[in-house]
């Protein structure tokens, strides 16, 4: 048991087991929600905050931090107490900040295109590690003037498949979500999946109101197999009927993410093919001109090609929009800064 992963429910049982009066519960939640660790919670008695210290906390601790001089964007390598570094993201918009969180160590998918898979998955992250990352980057970065906190929107978006720690992930949103936590809503959650199609159906069921992005990258299953292994498995026609299922059910329209590789899939004969299969969809598409990763030979095309790309899903009546590019000078992608200072200790 992690102090961290435990909800209001579990520090109440606690508390009623260990003889503590009830306002005790609010207090510890009170300082939990602020990434506070138990020697730090001042206005308990100090024999609470020992038992308290003696249970695994669970959190994590920033590691290193990098801030790009071009956007503002700040990088964070989280360190877990179990030795095991995971990055995040915070991004600055005009509507305020949203935090790109990882949700594995690594990733087991094994896309062509991401750094965060070259190591595999080396295990799942749980609902106190993910939650960690957020309070420690809003006590990091101070809220705007007029702003009551300084996280506002949340991608789970970084390191490993959301869907494949589904459990831990569900229980992360019910958590952040909740008015007794950090009280953010899911409309402005998103969650990325390579396409893991049941997990898809349970997830709609699950979390009806968090924006659902699917990392799609192909119109078809010849071109996605050579790019994502999940392709394999899970063919287009399939995903993308759970998708369409999604934005019937939910009522919100589906993200998909195309990245654009120069000579794969970035041509005016894709666009055309792309929106043929999406039309009709409550969809939106999130083209991004691609990071390179020096350890894969797949190339990305200019901003340029982006935006024409994006002019002729528009002729064709699909919504897209070219995906600001934030932190390329800091090791923005996804694995990037992991995996760099992994070797910098080896």
């Amino acid at each position: 048991m992690y102090l961290t992963d435990l909800d209001k429910t579990g520090i109440a049982a606690l508390m009623t087991e260990w003889a503590q009066p009830r306002f005790r519960t609010d207090q510890v939640m009170a300082w939990l929600n602020r990434g506070a660790r138990p020697e730090e919670m001042t206005n308990l008695p100090k024999g609470l905050r020992e038992k308290l210290s003696a249970l695994p906390y669970g959190g994590s601790v920033i590691e290193r931090k990098l801030v790009s001089p071009k956007d503002g964007t700040i990088k964070y390598l989280f360190l877990l107490e179990d030795g095991n570094l995971v990055e995040g993201v915070l991004m600055h918009y005009t509507y305020g900040n949203t935090a790109c969180i990882s949700t594995q160590v690594g990733c087991r998918m094994g896309c062509k295109f991401c750094a965060s898979t070259l190591e595999g998955c080396v295990r799942d992250l749980r609902p106190g590690e993910m939650l960690s990352f957020i309070k420690l980057m809003e006590q990091d970065e101070p809220p705007r003037e007029g702003w009551s906190r300084s996280v506002t929107n949340i991608v789970l978006m970084g390191s490993g498949e959301p869907l494949d720690n589904y459990d831990n992930v569900v229980t992360f949103l019910k958590r952040v979500t909740s008015p007794e936590e950090l009280n953010i809503s899911p409309r402005n959650i998103s969650l990325s999946t390579c396409g893991l199609v049941p997990k898809i159906y349970r997830f709609m069921e699950d979390a009806p109101h968090v924006t659902l992005s699917i990392s799609l990258h192909a119109h078809s299953d010849e071109v996605r197999r050579t790019m994502m292994p999940i392709a394999n498995v899970y063919p287009i026609a399939d995903l993308l009927t759970a998708a369409r299922t999604y934005g019937e059910k939910t009522g919100r329209r589906v993200v998909f993410e195309y990245a654009l590789v120069e000579g794969v899939n970035d041509s005016k004969q894709d666009a055309a093919a792309l929106a043929k299969r999406l039309r009709g969809m409550l969809c939106h598409v999130n083209l991004i001109p691609l990071n390179s990763v020096k350890e894969r030979s797949l190339m990305g095309v200019s901003r340029a090609h982006a935006e024409e790309f994006a002019g002729w899903l528009e002729k064709e009546h699909i919504s897209a929009t070219v995906r600001r590019e934030m932190g390329a000078d800091i090791d923005g992608a996804c694995g990037q800064l992991r995996r760099r200072v992994i070797h910098e200790i080896q």
